[in-house]
């Protein structure tokens, strides 16, 4: 193993233990002492607290998550099983070892929902970025995406925790317990999607040109981005005209506006968002990629 790759598996694990704290931080502050209503399988884990408080959460969910993980190996692999069994020990622990040492005051729930699920989407975010998962849903979740590639992983992850949220306001015979753990549920879904696809912004520019060549000179020279021709024809003039395609990172568009105004202050610009975009200058594809 390289010198390059040790430092990669170093900053990945780094990040894993980070989002690992801000999730035991945020599930021990927002969801224990206001009695949200929590998925996955420390739903269970409340649960089990809920019925005996000698019983403690982190350790329910370590056991739970036994019997997963062994399907996890068969399917997704050993790099994934390892690093998702180093977050799931990392959040077990931590959630046992901050509520022995720190008992968080209750608040409004609302603001609880709110802000834990905020704060819970941001740490699976992470998490899940570097290829692991927190166990339990969140792995049956990774394995749901190898049929469903096209959904989000957030959105699969949503739908398995609903019936463990189901469970929990059974358990604490309170549909509020459950109304607000499904509001910070939709919260943590839209803050992980948002940090595993939102964070990759890119987008994507069709400028219509007269001057079409050297206005491509200078996106190379000048953004060091490549320009695919497209062959177009004006509907009113029947012109045949080259139509620029550029894919480019958020932070180049003022340039790019620039530039293009700058050559051709008539030309016709229209830029898009842009997803997922593979290849050089961009993010590689990996398999089994989120």
């Amino acid at each position: 193993m390289t010198p390059t790759s040790l430092s990669r598996i170093a900053r990945d694990y780094l990040w894993i233990v980070l989002g690992s704290i801000l999730y035991s931080v945020s599930f021990d502050w927002f969801y224990v002492p206001n009695q949200i209503g929590f998925g996955g399988l420390t739903a269970l884990g409340m649960i089990a607290n809920h019925i005996s408080p000698a019983v403690p959460i982190g350790t329910v969910v370590l056991v739970l998550n036994i019997p997963i993980f062994i399907l996890g190996w068969k399917f997704l692999g050993g790099h994934t099983l390892v690093s998702s069994l180093f977050a799931m020990a990392a959040t077990s622990v931590l959630v046992d070892l901050i509520a022995a040492v720190c008992t968080f005051p209750s608040m409004d729930p609302m603001l609880a929902a709110i802000f834990g699920g905020v704060s819970l989407g941001a740490s699976l975010g992470m998490i899940f970025s570097k290829g692991a998962t927190t166990g339990g849903t969140d792995l049956i979740a990774r394995l749901l995406k190898l049929p469903l590639a096209w959904l989000p992983v957030g959105k699969l992850l949503m739908a398995v925790d609903l019936l463990m949220l189901l469970a929990v306001s059974i358990a604490f015979r309170s549909m509020n317990s459950a109304m607000y753990g499904i509001i910070s549920l939709y919260i943590s879904t839209l803050v992980m999607d948002g940090v595993l696809y939102g964070l990759d912004q890119s987008k994507v520019a069709y400028i219509v040109t007269s001057n079409p060549r050297p206005i491509t000179e200078e996106i190379d020279r000048q953004l060091e981005r490549g320009v695919t021709y497209l062959h177009g024809e004006g509907s009113f003039s029947g012109e045949q005209k080259l139509v620029l395609m550029c894919a480019f990172k958020q932070k180049q568009i003022v340039p790019l506006k620039a530039l293009v105004h700058e050559l051709d202050p008539n030309a016709f610009l229209i830029v898009c968002d842009a997803h997922e975009v593979l290849g050089q200058g961009f993010r590689r594809y990996r398999k089994n990629d989120l």
